[in-house]
Parts: structure tokens; C-alpha cells; sequence
């Protein structure tokens, strides 16, 4: 039966709204899509899109290629650490020294991101207060500054192999505490910015041209950075790149060992804009009609939970299903209540929910507790998001 607003309104009959839910055949087509996506190469899981241990788990335990976990907090890796995960590497890189402690302790020390020598000697000075080694990851970045326009982000300022070099060798000056465990270099143009997107129009063009243009220089630099460490005797055990948006690409680069990936498994709306891929919407959330204040229009409860980055259209909630309901654009989505308008077959009485996805995926565990499970049509387990768990 197709995945319609009958099919999830069924499933959920009775349950109390708003919720959130994972339909997890769909996370586990996306799994696999991932791992063929990703060509054979490892898939480390990027776990600030997912959110829930549950799944971490079932992603981990179900899917041979998916090795690892990119933590996004220091309090993070250490429950997921506590909860018995391993080879958890830092995303971003942690300075409070308490929280540097918590992650060098033995027998497990979660692997650090570092792109300065001050990063070097506060990760080296928490190891030395448990007599460990920590290990570090460093954080190259992929940027590509064209006249007028940085494409890319700003994060490291480790932009050429003579930048490498120098906090390589800051950590050989620390001694034992800590040694160079790995590289990171997540070209966030190509991995993190749609290329097909409904409301860009002619930007599409140029997006596309841009990644096209920034491919080579993205794999060159990493290649340098590699090549100059091993040419200086460090032996990184893993060279980490990609996200889910630039998979295809990562993959063609031999410096690389491990890929990233973590939004592709819920696909949310923001990766409904890229012209290379397409994955299933496992995750979304639904909220119910508490008013019709005329014909053809429906005022939700609450709704308003709007992503993260630089504000837009594009990072506000998507309604989906039913299909053909839309957000009004001088009202958008609300924090108490969200009006939509919808026309369609689909009747909508009061109470009846409206399925929504969220623009980027670990996000809406933010907003609940709980994510219950479907699976064949019907809710098979609820389970708890980082929320829910650690509050």
C-alpha cells in the first residue's frame, strides 16, 4: 500500500498529538542506500541528525558498513560512550576542561577534534589528569574563496599542508598525551548545500556550477594535507570527508578512508533539493486541527519548529501529508499554531492530524520526548530521543 495519509493515519489512530514518529522500513531503505551511495567506503554516522539511541543502534547493529559514530557535544559522547558505543570521534572541537577530562578518561578515549595548537595543549593537559593518550582528529578545511564569495563555512583555519604541519607538530611537542589519530576534511559546499531546490530557481544553476568548480580543489587540498603528514612520518588512521549530500564524490578522492553521514537516513525537506539522490522520508511529526477558520483553511496546534542556519522559506516545517497542503506565507509556522491551506480530498476535522517534516533531521528531536516506531503499518515500539533520555 503506498505511504499516504491514510496509511499514517491509521497507524496512529488514538495516539496523542503532537508526536513524532520514524517509519523504520523507510530508515533502513535509506541505510542501504547510504552504503551503496557510499560505494563500498565506510560510513561513519553523524549523530547530531539522528538524535535517539534506538537508532543509532539500528543502524549500527543492522547495517555492516556504517563504522563510528561524529559526535556533536562532549556530554553526548559520554553517554553514548557510558551506554556502551565505541569509536566515537568529536565533530567540533571541545575546550572547557572539565568536559576534556570526561572525554580522555581511560579505558576509552573518544578521539578529539583539534585545528590549533591551543586545541592541542588543553585536549594534551585533560590527558595527562588520567594518564592517558588522547587521541586527536584534525580539522582541515575545504573552503573555496572565490572573488567575492567564500563557498563553503568557516571552521578551521588549517587551510594548507605548511597549516597541517604546524599543529601536527604542536602534538608531537606535547609527548605522550596525545597523538594525531586521524583527519577531517568536510567540504560543506558540496555535502551540505541543495543544488535542486524548489524556491532557488536560477541559484540551482549557479550552485551547481559551483560544486562543479570546487570538486578538484576540495580533493587537491586534502591530498596535500595527507600526503604532507605522512611525508613528515604521522600515520593517521583514518581520513574522514563527505556528508550525505556529497558521497558520490568523497568517494573519488584516495586520500579518503571513511565517509560521514547522517541526514540521509531521516531525509528531511532540505534533501528533497539535490539533483544526485533521492531518499525516503522516514521521519516526521504530526500535529492536529484545532480550528477551520474558513473554507479551504486549517489552524494547527504549535508546528513552529523552524531549523537552524540563516533564516529563510527553506527552514521552516514542510507540510506533507496530506499531499497538496501548503503553509501561508505571511504566516508561516507558528510557535502555538500554524495555519495551512488545503483543498484536497482528504477530510480534516477537528482533532485529525497533519503530517509534517521537519527542513533538517536531527532537529526535531529536539522538540519531543519520543519517537514511535512504524513498521509494516503500524507502531511497533516508542522510544526515546536525546530529549527524552537526558532532558
Amino acid at each position: 500500500m503506498p505511504r499516504d495519509y491514510a496509511w499514517y493515519a491509521r497507524a496512529l489512530e488514538g495516539r496523542r498529538l503532537p508526536l513524532a514518529f520514524a517509519d523504520v522500513d523507510l530508515l533502513d531503505e535509506n541505510a542501504a542506500a547510504l552504503l551503496r551511495r557510499a560505494g563500498g567506503m565506510p560510513v561513519r554516522v553523524a549523530t547530531k541528525s539522528v538524535r535517539c539511541v534506538a537508532l543509532l543502534r539500528r543502524v549500527l547493529d543492522g547495517h555492516p558498513g556504517f563504522q563510528g559514530l561524529m559526535c556533536f557535544s562532549a556530554d553526548e559522547a559520554v553517554r553514548l560512550r557510558e551506554r556502551g558505543f565505541s569509536d566515537l570521534l568529536m565533530g567540533y572541537p571541545v575546550v572547557e576542561a572539565e568536559a576534556l577530562a570526561e572525554l580522555c578518561r581511560p579505558p576509552a578515549p573518544v578521539t578529539l577534534m583539534v585545528d590549533s595548537a591551543e586545541h592541542v595543549a588543553l585536549a594534551a593537559r585533560a590527558a595527562r589528569r588520567h594518564g592517558t593518550r588522547a587521541p586527536l582528529c584534525l580539522d582541515v578545511d575545504l573552503s573555496v574563496d572565490l572573488p567575492g564569495l567564500r563557498f563553503g563555512v568557516h571552521r578551521s583555519p588549517v587551510r594548507s599542508p605548511e597549516d597541517a604541519l604546524a599543529v601536527a607538530k604542536s602534538i608531537v611537542a606535547e609527548g605522550d598525551a596525545v597523538f594525531l589519530a586521524g583527519v577531517m576534511g568536510y567540504e560543506a559546499q558540496l555535502a551540505g548545500v541543495p543544488d535542486a531546490a524548489a524556491h532557488a530557481g536560477a541559484k540551482n544553476v549557479v550552485i551547481r556550477a559551483l560544486k562543479r568548480a570546487s570538486v578538484g580543489r576540495v580533493h587537491a587540498r586534502r591530498q596535500a594535507v595527507v600526503a604532507a603528514l605522512k611525508d613528515a612520518g604521522f600515520t593517521p588512521r583514518f581520513v574522514n570527508g563527505g556528508g550525505t549530500g556529497s558521497l558520490e564524490s568523497t568517494r573519488e578522492d584516495a586520500s579518503v578512508t571513511e565517509l560521514t553521514a547522517g541526514s540521509g537516513l531521516y531525509s528531511p525537506a532540505l534533501f528533497d533539493g539535490y539533483r544526485g539522490f533521492h531518499h525516503q522520508p522516514a521521519v516526521a511529526f504530526a500535529i492536529p486541527v484545532t480550528r477551520r477558520p474558513g473554507p479551504g483553511l486549517f489552524t494547527l496546534q504549535g508546528g513552529g519548529y523552524v531549523a537552524s542556519g540563516s533564516a529563510g522559506v527553506d527552514k521552516l516545517p514542510v507540510p506533507y501529508l496530506p499531499e497538496g497542503a501548503k503553509l501561508l506565507p505571511l504566516e508561516g509556522a507558528g510557535e502555538v499554531q500554524t495555519p495551512i491551506a488545503y483543498t484536497g480530498p482528504v477530510p480534516l476535522p477537528l482533532g485529525a492530524p497533519v503530517f509534517f517534516r521537519h527542513a533538517k533531521a536531527g532537529e526535531v528531536c529536539e522538540h519531543f520526548r519520543t519517537l514511535l516506531l512504524i513498521s509494516g503499518g503500524r507502531v511497533v515500539d516508542e522510544v526515546p530521543t536525546y530529549r527524552g533520555e537526558w532532558g
